[in-house]
């Protein structure tokens, strides 16, 4: 079933258009990637969808209702959650002040206990950390901390914007095994991220962002093994 639907969007900045006309969805259960150059318009593209930008034509649809012009914060009730890029932290709050922030759009308040018990289980570093200010985590720790908070509100569609940014190695692993065991559990995923690899090995379909315009699609194999894709984003060729 289609959960989130995007249908001829366009975004501009001033009179710069960002975004060219683009259309995708998102299945429910599924993970979509994202993926292409710096400027590409991936960012832009998540800010849309969450509320933060409006598009200048297009319409955008979520479990069947136009949200186009729906306000950002009734997006997080309706079941939509950023984890933005650069994570978005609150550096002089603690860890859990941090993610009593992601309940505001929880519209079962009595789940609250279960949503720290989710986020607890999936980042046990953040559940040995509760009173430890965010500006003093690792960068890692921090991005454990952006997610988390993000699945506070117990999302149906989840957008992660570049979660691996800036990680060392052995938190690139560790980020994207916990986002295929979110999805496991049930939450679609929408996945914007420059590690390529990474994203198209763990996504069941994937689009490639060029200059505001989708210039091809298909699953995450299909892509790793596209030679295009292959020479411009992995490295090969």
């Amino acid at each position: 079933m289609t959960l989130l639907e995007l249908k001829d969007v366009s975004v501009h900045y001033g009179r710069i258009k960002a975004i060219h006309d683009i259309s995708f969805s998102v299945d429910e259960g599924e993970i979509v990637s994202l993926i292409g150059a710096n400027g590409a318009g991936k960012t832009t593209t998540m800010r849309t969808i969450s509320g933060l930008l409006n598009p200048s034509s297009g319409s955008i649809t979520f479990d069947g209702q136009d949200i186009t012009k729906m306000k950002a914060h009734l997006r997080v009730v309706k079941g939509i959650s950023q984890s933005p890029e650069g994570r978005g932290i609150f550096p002089g709050m603690t860890v859990m002040e941090n993610l009593d922030m992601g309940t505001f759009g929880l519209r079962n308040k009595s789940g609250i206990a279960e949503s720290y018990e989710r986020v607890f289980s999936l980042f046990p570093r953040l559940d040995e950390r509760k009173k430890q200010l965010g500006g003093t985590m690792s960068g890692g720790e921090q991005q454990m901390l952006a997610i988390g908070r993000a699945l506070m509100s117990q999302p149906r569609v989840l957008l992660l914007d570049e979660p691996s940014m800036g990680l060392a190695p052995q938190f690139i692993r560790q980020i994207f095994k916990i986002i295929t065991e979110i999805n496991a559990q049930g939450t679609t995923v929408l996945l914007v991220e420059q590690n390529a690899n990474q994203a198209l090995a763990r996504a069941h379909r994937a689009f490639v962002l060029e200059t505001g315009a989708i210039t091809r699609t298909g699953t995450g194999k299909e892509l790793l093994a596209d030679p295009a894709v292959k020479e411009a984003y992995l490295g090969v060729g």
